[in-house]
C-alpha cells in the first residue's frame, strides 16, 4: 500500500472520529437544566480525557506495534526466499529487532494503562 493511500485513510479515520466527538454534547441537550437554572452540559471532564486519550494511545501503539512486526516478518521471508543461504543471520536479526519493537510496545502499553487506570 503506498503512503497516499495510507494517509488518506488515516486522515478519513481521524475526521470521523473529529464528527463523533462534536456530536457527542448534542445528547446532553435534553437533559433538565440544574438548580442555578442554567443548562451545563460537559462531554468529557478531565478523568473522562486522561481515560479516553489513554486507551486511543494504547490502540494506537499496539497496531503501530503490530505493523512494524508484521514488516520485518514478511522482509525476512522476502529475502529467505531470495538467499536461502543467509537464513540464520536473517532469522537472527529478525528476532532480535522483533524483540526490540514489542520491548517499546510493552512499555508504551503500561504507559497507557497506568494513564487509565
Amino acid at each position: 500500500m503506498n503512503r497516499k493511500k495510507t494517509f488518506s485513510k488515516l486522515f478519513l479515520l481521524a475526521l470521523v472520529f473529529g464528527v463523533v466527538l462534536s456530536l457527542a454534547p448534542a445528547a446532553y441537550a435534553d437533559q433538565a437544566p440544574e438548580e442555578g437554572g442554567h443548562e451545563s452540559a460537559t462531554f468529557l471532564t478531565t478523568d473522562g480525557a486522561r481515560k479516553l486519550g489513554g486507551a486511543i494511545g494504547v490502540g494506537l501503539v499496539v497496531m503501530g506495534g503490530a505493523a512494524g512486526i508484521g514488516r520485518i516478518g514478511g522482509s525476512a521471508v522476502e529475502s529467505i526466499a531470495r538467499q536461502p543461504e543467509a537464513t540464520g543471520q536473517i532469522s537472527t536479526a529478525m528476532i532480535i529487532t522483533a524483540a526490540l519493537i514489542e520491548g517499546v510496545t510493552l512499555f508504551a502499553v503500561i504507559v497507557g494503562l497506568l494513564a487509565v487506570l
